[in-house]
């Protein structure tokens, strides 16, 4: 039983230390011990949100990453107003990024945003579209982990 709760437990009855960590462990209060290794903890989970070794796959911070995505939409996505309902669905996740039509009767686009949001679009634009809409297929190229993004809105390109 310790004669001091708030003194460092490795502590021999002498007040010497009897850890491997004797520098660190005189008469240190256990309080400010735990303490201080809080804040460490606290800090070293702040930094690691910031820095991500290349290749790690970081399951929470995954969906936050910013990516930039190039669509094409083909099937019956003309006349159909796909470009409308298109900006409306990426105004509502909180994307950015343009829709417009091609001349070979297809619809295309850019989306930017982060990743969850970003595949929330992708599978809207390969399987609903507007309510008069008919989906052939969807095509997805030159995906991109951004900084930043490039647009400020979800604009329809006439």
């Amino acid at each position: 039983m310790l004669s001091d709760p708030g003194v460092c437990p490795s502590l021999a009855k002498d007040g010497a230390p009897s850890c491997a960590f004797r520098s660190f462990c005189r008469r240190i209060p256990v309080l400010a011990y735990l303490a201080g290794v809080g804040l460490l903890i606290a800090f070293l989970s702040t930094l690691s949100c910031f820095v991500r070794a290349p290749g790690l796959s970081m399951s929470m911070a995954e969906g936050d990453t910013l990516i930039s995505v190039d669509y094409e939409v083909f099937g019956k996505v003309q006349g159909v107003f796909f470009r409308k309902y298109t900006q409306a669905e990426g105004k509502k996740l909180g994307l950015v990024g343009w829709v417009q039509n091609t001349d070979q009767g297809t619809v295309q686009g850019q989306l930017q945003g982060p990743t969850s949001k970003v595949r929330h679009m992708q599978e809207w634009l390969e399987t609903k579209g507007s309510p008069k809409s008919h989906i052939d297929r969807a095509s997805f190229n030159n995906e991109k982990v951004i900084l930043k993004l490039d647009y400020s809105d979800f604009q329809i390109v006439k």
